[in-house]
Parts: C-alpha cells; structure tokens; sequence
C-alpha cells in the first residue's frame, strides 16, 4: 500500500484483519507510474515497486505515534501563524508611522 494520510489508519485495520501490511513512500512508487495518475495507473505502480526485491517499506505508525505527530505538526502551525500575525500588524503600523522593534523572545 502506498504510504498517505489515511494508510496507517487502515493498515492497522487489514493487520486485525490477519494481512501483512508493508508500506511505501509515495517517493518511491512516482517512477513506476507509466501514464496519467488515476487510481488504475496509480495501483498497477504500487504492485510494480513492491515486487521489487530491494524496495524500502516504512513500518505501521501506532495510533499514539499519530497523536504525538499531529500535535507537533499543530503547534508548528500556531507558532507559524502567530509570527504571521507579528509580522502583519508591525507592517500596519510602519504604514502608520509607528515602528515597532522585533522582540528577541518570539
């Protein structure tokens, strides 16, 4: 199965399932891909890099590991948009005439 956003969720299902579940990087399958991408074309490059006998599989993310992941990615995000905003309202004030110093600690 190709490694995407939703893979890990259903591996864990077809493992409870009694399937062996190996994963690849989506990185990995793009070369294999001969025409168009649609869900025909995108599944016969899958099958052709996993038959690969050197292929890299990357192992199941537990659902804990998911949550550790998506908090970090989420505070990344609040730390992004909160210099985003510090950043607009200094450039509407220097609009204004007041300037304001960066402060060294955000």
């Amino acid at each position: 199965m190709e490694a995407c956003a939703t893979a890990h969720g259903w591996g864990r299902e077809f493992e409870k399932l009694g399937h062996e579940v190996r994963l690849i990087p989506p990185v990995f399958v793009k070369p294999f891909v001969k025409r168009q991408k649609n869900g025909f074309a995108d599944a016969e490059a899958i099958v052709e890099a996993a038959l690969r006998p050197t292929m890299r599989f990357v192992a199941l993310k537990m659902e804990d590991q998911q949550a550790r992941a998506m908090l970090f990615r989420t505070r990344q995000m609040f730390v992004g948009q909160r210099t985003q905003l510090i950043n607009a309202l200094r450039g509407h004030l220097a609009e204004h005439g007041l300037g304001a110093a960066e402060d060294p600690l955000i």
